[in-house]
């Protein structure tokens, strides 16, 4: 039977959907990604992103259990009310082969057409299952994207830090930006609308003071951790001219999530991205002694990020990307849907 989760979920259906989630982790990804923790999976069905609103899904067996899950993010903000994002769309192991996946499926795309969507984009891994299912359905690859990984300790003790040009210096802040920089750090955030992004549907939003603080709060308020770096120019009012961030879903994480890494345009080509992570994962190592690795996502035609990645001895970990398809070229029934 389909269901769609309480808001907020059960623990019993919190419960439910971290096992699959786990179960077809273990099967579908390397043994060096850690699981996520249910803490994880609580938060992220507790609280909705800011971006919009999720739809959380679940094919459930006669015994009470989950065979799968699905959760869908509808954006609010007006640039991007014309697509989505599937978040996931999880089949147990032992339930594959027999319809769940494309009954899931027919649920979302019928909330996609209700919310009137003209197109919805997904994050897989490559070779996978997740990317065999939206093969079948049409999608296309609109950005290849590398997961990097790096050893925050060996990193720390190998790598010195970068000094910082005359006129610069480092700011380092825990959960939501200090009252002193927020509006620096929100005019900042626009920078990431350069970044390579293919032929994605999705527009970065604006930012503001609101939106970034909201952003972190929403990470501690699932449970988790956000650390930022950035780099101040003093000869500019303190303007924040590079930063980035590192998150754990869960503070006891051993592997963090690195976020934005931006350099506004008129400082870049200064060394100043690898400085700033730099200085993260130094902060890292001395406030979270116990997370090991820090990952994070490349575009594999920023070129500029890579080598940065490169530089600090990130190693490229698995390849993922980011499939889009339009609404109009969806099979039309469940039944034209090769299962996942």
């Amino acid at each position: 039977m389909l269901i769609t989760l309480g808001s907020p979920p059960s623990d019993a259906e919190t419960d439910a959907w971290h096992a699959v989630v786990v179960a077809a982790h273990v099967l579908d990804l390397p043994a060096s990604v850690p699981e996520p923790s249910r803490a994880e999976t609580a938060g992220r069905l507790r609280l909705p992103p800011v971006s919009g609103r999720n739809v959380h899904l679940a094919m459930t067996a006669e015994d009470g259990s989950y065979e799968g899950v699905a959760s869908l993010l509808l954006f609010a903000d007006e640039a991007n009310r014309h697509t989505a994002v599937l978040e996931s769309l999880v089949v147990r192991p032992d339930a594959r082969r027999h319809g769940v996946g494309a009954a899931l499926w027919g649920a979302i795309r019928d909330e996609l057409a209700a919310a009137g969507r003209t197109s919805v984009s997904a994050m897989l891994e490559l070779g996978g299952a997740g990317q065999a299912f939206v093969d079948s359905l049409g999608f296309t690859n609109v950005l290849a994207l590398g997961w990097y990984v790096q050893r925050v300790r060996r990193a720390v003790a190998e790598i010195p830090e970068t000094a910082l040009p005359d006129g610069l210096r480092f700011a380092d802040w825990q959960g939501v930006v200090p009252d002193r920089w927020a509006e620096a750090f929100a005019v900042a955030h626009d920078a990431v609308r350069d970044a390579p992004g293919g032929d994605m549907a999705e527009r970065a939003p604006d930012w503001d003071v609101g939106r970034a603080r909201a952003a972190a709060r929403l990470i501690e308020d699932r449970g988790g951790v956000i650390l930022t770096s950035a780099v101040l120019d003093t000869t500019d009012g303190d303007a924040v001219v590079a930063y980035t961030e590192a998150v754990l879903r869960d503070p006891a994480d051993t592997r963090a999530l690195q976020y934005d890494t931006v350099v506004v345009p008129a400082h870049r080509g200064r060394g100043l991205g690898r400085a700033v992570k730099r200085r993260l994962l130094g902060r890292l190592h001395e406030l979270l002694p116990g997370v090991r690795e820090i990952s994070t996502t490349v575009a594999d035609d920023n070129t500029s990020m890579r080598a940065v990645n490169e530089a600090l001895g990130y190693r490229r970990e698995r390849s993922a990307g980011i499939f889009r398809v339009k609404l109009q070229d969806l099979p039309v029934t469940a039944a034209d849907v090769k299962d996942a």
